[in-house]
């Protein structure tokens, strides 16, 4: 016979209720799906491209221009931030909002593109920084890369879309 506990339970079943919670527990923590990390992995890169990005701020503007040194035009400086993460992005605003995968505005995240429409077509791109932030090499007449704010009129009328690159590289 085996002993008892007060409340009827046997002590082996009592040990046994045990190991098999402990069991439970380990393998839901064991479980979890390997895609979850792999997503993780490339939301890790977000931040090192918003840092770049903002470290470039003050670098001068320069139509055609893909290069701290000599200057940036909108798609250069998105094009150069990326491909120092070892993605190659297509060289126009417009080659990139065709190419890359839409993002519904509400999913935006830190890193995604943000296209304008400044004259009938995909003229301009910036990169999301968060909140209402984005870093963009905007014109001549700015003449340099700076951050500025979504939600001014000027970019709230003209902004038409978003769309994320893939964090592994390309060739366009």
């Amino acid at each position: 016979m085996s002993p008892t506990v007060a409340r009827g339970f046997s002590i082996n079943s009592c040990r046994l209720t045990s190991v098999l919670v402990i069991l439970l527990l380990l393998t839901a923590c064991a479980g979890a799906p390997k895609s979850r990390y792999a997503e993780r992995s490339r939301e890790a890169s977000q931040p090192r491209v918003v840092a770049y990005a903002l470290s470039l701020r003050g670098a001068p503007y320069r139509y055609g221009g893909e290069s701290p040194a000599s200057g940036f035009d909108c798609s250069g400086f998105v094009r150069h931030v990326y491909a120092r993460q070892g993605i190659l992005l297509p060289r126009s605003a417009q080659q990139m909002a065709r190419r890359l995968p839409t993002v519904g505005t509400h999913e935006m995240r830190p890193g995604d593109l943000l296209f304008f429409d400044l004259d009938g077509r995909y003229s301009h791109v910036g990169i999301y920084v968060g909140g209402e932030g984005f870093v963009h090499a905007p014109s001549r007449r700015t003449g340099r890369v700076i951050r500025s704010r979504l939600d001014l009129r000027y970019w709230r009328e003209h902004f038409s879309g978003v769309r994320r690159p893939r964090m592994r590289s390309a060739a366009w």
